[in-house]
């Protein structure tokens, strides 16, 4: 689970429940989980408030907040 925590971490933040989440949090611990999304590219909204609220961290310090501003997407 060491080689691949940023795979099974952006998982359980994009399609995981609650209970996936409790197990994530309690083996990496909080701090390694906002420290690996920090540098996700892409990541749900909805998963980045989440994680920016519980971990009380600006949504500015995340990459895909920043990458998804700086590359909007088209309307049509």
């Amino acid at each position: 689970m060491e080689k691949h925590s940023r795979y099974i971490i952006k998982r359980v933040l994009e399609y995981g429940m609650l209970q996936d989440w409790n197990i994530v949090k309690q083996y990496y611990g909080i701090t390694r989980i906002v420290e690996e999304a920090k540098g996700f590219r892409e990541l749900e909204p909805r998963a980045l408030a989440y994680l920016s609220a519980i971990s009380q961290t600006p949504k500015e310090q995340f990459k895909c907040y920043t990458y998804q501003r700086l590359n909007p997407q088209h309307w049509n």
